[in-house]
């Protein structure tokens, strides 16, 4: 029986489902088509043969992840052995780190609300002011 792992050529879509960067392999395609994935530097389609060796960039969201082939499988398995297939670059690893930390400190939103949401009292009161002031806006 073949190992897997051995194999020679695959699918790019096919690899970053089975390596777990996107949970369905139309997922990984569409992502490939809009341009957020490449190899060796190079656009990438979703058919692309990928080869162990070869560098993969991937934009997840805001993050910009680098990565190394270093096996190839044509099965999604547990997610260690799905890591066990590439290995990320030290810049790469340093921009994610930097990136949680800058979340990390980054100003909470909800610190912006003074008082927070209306109460229904407040909303009452809002709409009987609203309703005055109109009257009072018609009689001038």
């Amino acid at each position: 029986m073949a190992d897997p792992t051995r194999n020679e050529r695959m699918r790019l879509d096919k690899w970053l489902w089975a390596a777990r960067f996107y949970k369905t392999r139309s997922l990984a395609a569409q992502e490939i088509g809009r341009g957020r994935v490449s190899v060796n530097g190079q656009p990438a389609k979703a058919a692309r043969e990928l080869h162990a060796g070869d560098r993969v960039q991937l934009r997840q969201g805001a993050l910009t992840r680098e990565v190394d082939v270093l096996a190839l499988s044509p099965v999604r398995g547990p997610a260690p052995v799905a890591q066990a297939l590439y290995r990320e670059t030290p810049a790469s690893i340093a921009a994610r780190e930097a990136a949680a930390e800058q979340r990390r400190l980054g100003a909470e939103p909800a610190d912006s609300l003074r008082e927070g949401r209306p109460t229904k009292r407040d909303r009452r009161h809002l709409v009987e002011w609203n309703r005055w002031s109109a009257s009072l806006d018609d009689s001038g």
